[in-house]
């Protein structure tokens, strides 16, 4: 796959929830492991990661908190909360039947 696609509706705060299963991150971190993880086709731009993440914090599904990073720098980190957990996997679920669906009709 040569061109970078843009997310399906609904998938960016999936796939932020993932990225923050395996650890906390900032914004930057977060955009950069999801174009490394779908390999380079995800490209997660800042107009629309920052609000999904602000979305995802009022819902109680991330916390932030300020950190100095290695550079020096203060950076908002963001985690996942267990209420986020649990969203992911209920996310997660739905989409394997998702994807399972469209198999059998490209399939068919």
């Amino acid at each position: 796959m040569g061109k970078k696609s843009d997310l399906v509706q609904g998938t960016l705060d999936l796939l932020v929830l993932k990225t923050l299963a395996l650890q906390p991150a900032h914004g930057y971190a977060i955009a950069q492991r999801i174009l490394a993880s779908s390999r380079q086709v995800l490209d997660v731009q800042q107009g629309s990661l920052y609000p999904a993440l602000h979305r995802l914090e009022r819902k109680g599904l991330v916390t932030s908190e300020w950190r100095e990073g290695e550079n020096g720098r203060m950076a908002k980190v963001y985690s996942l909360t267990k209420p986020g957990a649990r969203q992911l996997r209920e996310e997660m679920d739905e989409w394997s039947r998702y994807i399972a669906a469209i198999q059998w009709v490209l399939e068919a």
